[in-house]
């Protein structure tokens, strides 16, 4: 378990990382998105730092993306699906959840959905099920998967 000091430091480095990973380059923002999902699988810092993210086509930019691409997909890859879902399921964390599954407005439940199924983790799209926009979903795709 990380000092005090050291989680608060952390937690406060994501929020900085994720809101200037345009200024990275591909190698170290691959590697800082490695080293925040290391911490969040093992607990070392809080998922609180995920209300940082807004996942919508106005809230962000192709480095934010491809960021929130690495980061859940090794989260996903350490705790394996079963857990990674199990994590996504607990009540305690759905506040933290808002802004990356946003259900406040269709245009932007259908941009996360199509995000997190085009990095092929469905089990984020599951969670959207009673959205108002799921009738709207097979018709239109605004998100793209931003590549890397």
């Amino acid at each position: 378990m990380l000092n005090k000091i050291y989680v608060e430091k952390f937690e406060e480095m994501f929020m900085t990382q994720y809101e200037t990973c345009h200024r990275l380059d591909a190698t170290k923002r691959r590697n800082v998105s490695k080293l925040f999902a290391h911490l969040l699988h093992t607990d070392a810092i809080s998922w609180s730092v995920l209300q940082v993210i807004k996942m919508n086509e106005d809230d962000t930019t192709s480095s934010s993306r491809i960021f929130v691409k690495q980061l859940f997909l090794e989260i996903a890859e350490y705790k394996g699906l079963p857990k990674f879902n199990e994590r996504l399921k607990d009540e305690t964390l759905q506040g933290y959840f808002e802004g990356i599954m946003p259900k406040d407005h269709p245009k932007k439940t259908r941009f996360a959905i199509n995000f997190f199924t085009s990095i092929g983790l469905v089990v984020f799209a599951h969670h959207f099920g009673s959205s108002s926009a799921d009738s709207d979903i097979a018709t239109d795709s605004d998100s793209s998967s931003d590549s890397e």
